[in-house]
Parts: C-alpha cells; sequence; structure tokens
C-alpha cells in the first residue's frame, strides 16, 4: 500500500551516505513524499540499486532503523515545509535550476554553431538575458545560491552564464536601467564566444600556459570581432562587453589596449566580474578561491589595472560573504550563507550543516545571525572541506 508521510517523521539522506541497518521508508519527488518499496538496507547492492535507478535521496524512518540515525555524521534534518518562506525559497531555487540549465544549453548551442560559421541569434540570447533579470528581480538569494554551485568539468559554460548573472547583479545594484541589464547580461553571455576558435589543448590545459600558448589564447579576443560585428541586432555595449573584459586601465590590456577613458562603466565592471568569477570557480587545474581571497586579488590589481572605486562598489553590491559562499560560525560550524536581501553584511542567514570543530555532519539548521549570538568567523573554499557540501544547496 502507498502513503503519504509527513516530512517531520523522517530524516534525508544522500543515497551515498546509506548504511546496512536504515530503513527506507520512502524516496522523494517533486511535489511531496510518497513511500516506494519500503524497507530496510540489508546489503550495500542496494544502494547500487537506488544509485542506479537515478535516486539521489531517500528518506528514513529513525524509529524502524536498527540504529539511531541521528548520530550518524551524514544524518540530515530536514525543517518542516509548512512554512510558506521556506516553500517559496525552494520554489525560486528550482525555476533558478531550471533557467540556469537552459542558459547553458543555449550558450553551449552558440558555441556550436559559431564553430560551424553560424550568425549568432541575438533575439535567443535577449530571451534569456530577460529571463536572467527577472529571476534576480523576483528572488535575487535563491539564483545567487544556485548559481554558486559550479563543476569543473563545465567551466566555459558557467562562466558565461555567471558573468552574466553577476553583470545583471552590479548593474542593478548601480541602479542601472532595465535596457542596460539586458544588453550588459547579452554581452556576459556571450563575452567568451571567441574561445571556441581557441585550440583546445590549451583552452583545456590543466597547468600553467607557456609565454607562447597565452599569446594563443589572447587570440580569444581577436576571433571575438569578426562574431560579433556578424551577429544582427547586437548592441553595442554587449559588444563592448564580449570585446573590453580583458582590457586594463594602464592600456596594457588586449586586444586593443584601450586606457583610462576609453574604458567604458560597463567595460571596466566585465574585467571587475570576468576576473571575480574565474577566481571564485574551480577548474581543471586550480580550486575555488573563497569570495574574500577573491576580492583581496581584485583590490591588489588596483588602480593600474581595475577602477579603484568600482571594485569597491563591487565588494558592497556582492557583500564580504556572499550568497552560497561557505563560511565557519564561532561555534565552529559551517554553512553556506542562505540570506542576504535587506541585511547587513554580517547578518546573513546561514545554512548550517556541518562541524569543524568536531568533523562531522551535524543536524541541518538556518541560523539567523541577526537574532543569534553567533558570529563569522570566517569564510572558507569549498576545497578546504574534507566533504561536499553540494547535497545541501
Amino acid at each position: 500500500m502507498t502513503e503519504t508521510l509527513r516530512k517531520a517523521d523522517l530524516i534525508k539522506l544522500p543515497v551515498s551516505s546509506l548504511e546496512i541497518g536504515m530503513f527506507v521508508a520512502a524516496i522523494e519527488n517533486s511535489e511531496h513524499v510518497m513511500v516506494t518499496n519500503a524497507g530496510r538496507i540489508s546489503s550495500m547492492d542496494l544502494v547500487v540499486k537506488l544509485k542506479n535507478k537515478g535516486v539521489s535521496f531517500v528518506w528514513i524512518d529513525p524509529a524502524r532503523s536498527s540504529f539511531t540515525p541521528e548520530k550518524s555524521p551524514t544524518a540530515i534534518a530536514i525543517v518542516s515545509d509548512t512554512a510558506n518562506g521556506i516553500k517559496n525559497r525552494e520554489l525560486a531555487q528550482q525555476q533558478a535550476i531550471e533557467l540556469l540549465h537552459e542558459a547553458k544549453g543555449l550558450v553551449r548551442k552558440v558555441l556550436s554553431e559559431t564553430f560551424e560559421g553560424k550568425a549568432i541569434d541575438v533575439t535567443k540570447v535577449e530571451a534569456l538575458a530577460e529571463n536572467m533579470i527577472e529571476s534576480v528581480m523576483d528572488n535575487a538569494d535563491a539564483f545567487k545560491c544556485v548559481s554558486a554551485l559550479r563543476s569543473k568539468d563545465a567551466y566555459l559554460l558557467e562562466h558565461s552564464v555567471n558573468v552574466a548573472v553577476l553583470l545583471v547583479t552590479f548593474g542593478r545594484y548601480l541602479d542601472l536601467s532595465r535596457n542596460m541589464l539586458r544588453q550588459l547580461a547579452v554581452g556576459g553571455i556571450l563575452h567568451d564566444v571567441g574561445k571556441i576558435k581557441v585550440d583546445s589543448n590549451v583552452l583545456n590545459k590543466p597547468g600553467k600556459l607557456t609565454p607562447d600558448e597565452f599569446e594563443h589564447m589572447k587570440l580569444h579576443q581577436v576571433y571575438a570581432i569578426p562574431i560579433m560585428s556578424e551577429a544582427q541586432g547586437l548592441s553595442q555595449v554587449s559588444k563592448d562587453v564580449c570585446l573590453m573584459h580583458h582590457e586594463k586601465l594602464d592600456g596594457r590590456g588586449y586586444p586593443r589596449g584601450l586606457k583610462g577613458e576609453q574604458l567604458p562603466l560597463h567595460g571596466r565592471m566585465s574585467c571587475i566580474v570576468d576576473i571575480y568569477d574565474a577566481l571564485t570557480a574551480t577548474r581543471c587545474y586550480k580550486e575555488a578561491m573563497s569570495p574574500s581571497a577573491a576580492f583581496k586579488i581584485l583590490l591588489s590589481l588596483t588602480p593600474f589595472h581595475l577602477d579603484e572605486s568600482l571594485v569597491y562598489e563591487f565588494i558592497r553590491c556582492i557583500g564580504v560573504y556572499p550568497v552560497g559562499s561557505l563560511v565557519e560560525l564561532s561555534d565552529g560550524r559551517v554553512g553556506i550563507v542562505w540570506e542576504t536581501e535587506g541585511r547587513d553584511v554580517l547578518h546573513p542567514v546561514v545554512k548550517c550543516f556541518y562541524s569543524n570543530k568536531h568533523k562531522h555532519y551535524t543536524e541541518v539548521a538556518l541560523v539567523d545571525l541577526k537574532k543569534s549570538e553567533l558570529n563569522i568567523e570566517r569564510g572558507i573554499s569549498p576545497s578546504s572541506m574534507s566533504v561536499d557540501p553540494t547535497p545541501f544547496y
């Protein structure tokens, strides 16, 4: 018989964390939790079968398990979904996931068609840009949190999308017009399109480039010039974002060596955003850097490379502890910065899931630092963690 169970009665676990003796009461779908093939894990073969069926999470019934799962380091306590705020956030996150999936698909299509010599369909890119703006406007925290999840195997796609998201976020903070936000987003989506012409061995090299290889990599900006000129309906602002994000205020950038006032506001923004996202992404040859470490590098590049006042504005916009970043609290717990809208930078809501002090998972809890005596001790990078935080996003 199939029956609906209350989430409050169960504990949610990643399939990879199942152990012999646990009683699997349910698997999760997008609407509710339904009992399907309930039973106790008697062997790890059952875990393999669940993985092969594409199941990511299951629900454990503590009362029917042969141990106390709360003591398991991987146990995840579920916050009741009766609160409208949590349900709205879950919905917003799901919508953001779908939009980012669509965005990566479009970037992949654009790169493929460009490689074949076809002109970019600007109308499709503009439609995606509008959806991005709407998502940032509707629930910026959810969108930022989802976009913080990165894969080193999809860097070019994710970097293009994230640069667009960051430009929209930054432009909104600077109170730029809706039309300008759309042009910034389009430019961000397309800003690395010239890399499709770069030798794949150089583009994907898992290590530092030689001087000759770096000169070849720089050609992606040269390759982008005719691609931009052939894209019908592409605004000058969008072209600038694509062609200026490697320029420097002192004129030592590329491809044109623009200097000082030759770089407009949107061009200077693209330089900052491109570097920040590259630093905070996992690559085939490096781990992701924490936002605070990336901010230090951005500041070190002022005033000769980057616009100093604009870098400070960007840091204020993103926040010292951005949504989606990892932080350690004063009690040793690690969590994801979950909400920042309407809050000062030091008092976000943090979704805690692990203890650095005791080296095990903890009950998942949303800690509102406005109402807690706890504080953020430091920001941390995912690479410093001995566990994978991905399931908790």
